[in-house]
């Protein structure tokens, strides 16, 4: 195997677990903090109490409208956005590697898209109702969406360039899709409601959706952690991958499937945020390498503080109101992602 991706040294391996302990506390620490950001006057102390006392551990009086603002708002709210920047950041990575291309991620694939239209069409139809009818309208519309780049792939074969033309098709038509259905089923204020959330909403989250995509998050990490060694292989090409005895077919299959998976349930709770899993981890790969037993958990740290910051940012800066989030990230990864396609003009790709 090329040196890259032998067995690092042991100071390598420490590196790589204090960086990832400093990444967890510092997670913790972030979502606290935003917890205390906004016009009412809540501290870090309040946030302690609030959250010990739900947990059962204390029994501190606390003013209701303070717990209201931390247990049944804020928190949510900062939880979801690590777990959907954990999952989205992650998803990149996968998608970078298992395609050998630097600018593949769910929502230029056109994943993210198919996934919106998918949940609009079951919202606006009423069919199945709720959290569960939106993710499994979601998770179709990510996997039709998929399907067909993967058909468009195999019809104008052109390396993996042509993937992200391809998923740029996608994701314009499956966008007209989504226009066509709120234009045909949807009342002004449904419209507008919809077209917010379709910018990436945090808005009204709650903790059956908290509980939803941080089962998500779980899976996905797992799946990652096991799956470190395969990504490796992926990124040397398919031909290598085989004669170092990896099924290339059946794992770069599963890791597509689960990709448009956890994308359905990012995509069914906060809407279509972009350009998360393409920031992320080439800032990892800048960082730390490429071996991605490292890469994985420094991808999931970095993507979950990334997106913590953005949605806190984005509430202060614009308060009253608040910058739907996707938007905020689509202003960070465009500049990006043009600097991805100067920086690597003539060069194979990953």
């Amino acid at each position: 195997m090329p040196a890259r991706f032998t067995r690092a040294p042991q100071a390598t391996r420490m590196i790589g677990v204090l960086v990832t302990l400093v990444g967890l506390g510092a997670l913790g620490v972030s979502i606290a903090a935003v917890i205390t950001l906004g016009p009412a006057d809540i501290w870090l102390v309040n946030v302690r109490d609030i959250v010990t006392n739900h947990l059962g551990l204390t029994d501190i009086p606390v003013k209701t409208h303070k717990d209201a603002i931390v247990w049944e708002d804020r928190l949510p709210r900062a939880i979801i956005a690590a777990a959907s920047g954990l999952v989205l950041g992650l998803c990149g990575l996968v998608l970078q590697s298992t395609l050998r291309n630097p600018l593949a991620d769910p929502y230029i694939l056109g994943v993210s898209s198919g996934a919106s239209t998918g949940a609009v069409l079951v919202g606006m139809l009423g069919l199945g109702g709720g959290v569960l009818g939106l993710s499994t309208g979601a998770f179709i519309g990510a996997l039709v969406a998929f399907a067909g780049v993967l058909l468009i792939v195999k019809l104008a074969p052109g390396g993996t360039s042509t993937f992200v033309l391809a998923g740029v098709a996608s994701t314009q038509f499956f966008s007209a899709l989504t226009s066509v259905a709120i234009f045909a089923f949807a009342d002004s204020d449904e419209a507008r409601g919809v077209m917010f959330w379709l910018l990436g909403s945090l808005e009204g989250v709650r903790w059956n959706q908290v509980a939803l995509l941080g089962a998500t998050a779980i899976a996905c990490l797992i799946m990652c952690l096991i799956c470190a060694r395969a990504l490796d292989l992926l990124t040397l090409g398919e031909d290598m991958a085989e004669s170092l005895g990896l099924n290339t077919q059946f794992t770069r299959g599963a890791l597509l499937v689960g990709t448009a998976l956890v994308t359905a349930a990012v995509v069914s709770i906060i809407g279509a945020v972009g350009f998360v899993g393409l920031v992320i981890p080439h800032i990892a790969r800048l960082l730390f390498g490429q071996a991605h037993r490292v890469l994985v958990p420094v991808t999931a740290i970095m993507g979950a503080l990334f997106m913590v910051w953005v949605d806190a940012l984005s509430r202060q800066l614009f308060s009253p109101s608040s910058l739907p989030v996707g938007v905020a990230t689509a202003l960070v990864g465009v500049p990006f992602f043009v600097w991805i396609l100067v920086r690597n003009r003539g060069r194979q790709p990953v």
